[in-house]
């Protein structure tokens, strides 16, 4: 695969992939803190991760930072039970 280009908007993408890890990290410290359950199902606990996961990986992906080999599938991954 070639070299990826810098590209001028590189920077505007980084902003957005610290922003899709912020929204990650903080679905991550609801379930840590259990106030998920005052906002989230499980089932949407689970699918709202997913989500942040895969928008996470989209946006790394796009900086340049994540080749499109190593993106995680996490959508293809079967649900897991969260501990309530």
């Amino acid at each position: 695969m070639p070299a990826r280009h810098p590209c001028p908007l590189d920077g505007v993408a980084h902003k957005w992939v610290a922003l899709a890890e912020r929204r990650r990290d903080h679905i991550v410290e609801l379930y840590d803190t259990g106030r998920w359950r005052h906002y989230y199902t499980q089932a949407e606990l689970v699918e709202a991760l997913r989500k942040a996961i895969r928008v996470c990986d989209e946006w790394a992906r796009i900086a340049g930072l994540l080749p499109e080999s190593e993106a995680t599938s996490v959508a293809a991954r079967p649900p897991q039970r969260v501990n309530e």
